[in-house]
């Protein structure tokens, strides 16, 4: 079972996951075209990453995935205040079908000028709509230089994600 991670292309998941799998950040620039796959280890579990990349002729796999993940993580950029729409109408129709799939957003790129703060991400992606059935968590989060450590945000997203894959173990 994956842990399966979309969001627009340009969100940073490929950053984001690095950075979950490393502790150290190190920025992707390049867009991924197609899959990438990560394995993550902590003292508790051992998580697989399937990250599907965001641009329009890749989203149409994202749904075939769903039903085999333990988890959706999904990663939009706080600052691209344009596509937010976009990714909200994405998310929405992804776990449409799937009440029990748990959620967590990612509110990637906190640090950038112009960042949505949490509540108007909340807001924007109507995640209050979603529904009371399902695990849902939205977590700020960023990249920040090369090399250094990972943010408070990030080691708390791996934390809570580590946490679900056991419970649903």
């Amino acid at each position: 079972k994956q842990i399966l991670v979309l969001g627009l292309d340009g969100a940073g998941k490929t950053s984001v996951l690095h950075s979950l799998a490393t502790n150290h950040v190190k920025r992707s620039v390049a867009p991924t075209e197609g899959f990438n796959a990560i394995c993550i280890n902590t003292e508790e579990s051992h998580m697989e990453f399937l990250e599907i990349g965001g641009s329009e002729s890749l989203r149409s796999y994202w749904k075939m995935y769903l039903p085999k993940v333990l988890l959706l993580v999904y990663v939009v950029d706080s600052a691209d205040h344009a596509r937010l729409p976009v990714a909200k109408q994405l998310l929405h129709q992804l776990i449409q079908n799937n009440s029990t799939l748990p959620v967590v957003v990612l509110a990637n790129k906190q640090d950038l000028k112009g960042a949505y703060c949490i509540t108007d991400i909340h807001d924007a992606l109507a995640l209050s709509d979603i529904g009371d059935k399902r695990k849902m968590f939205l977590i700020g989060t960023h990249v920040a230089e090369d090399g250094s450590e990972i943010s408070t945000g990030m080691r708390d997203a791996k934390e809570l994600i580590a946490q679900l894959v056991s419970e649903t173990q």
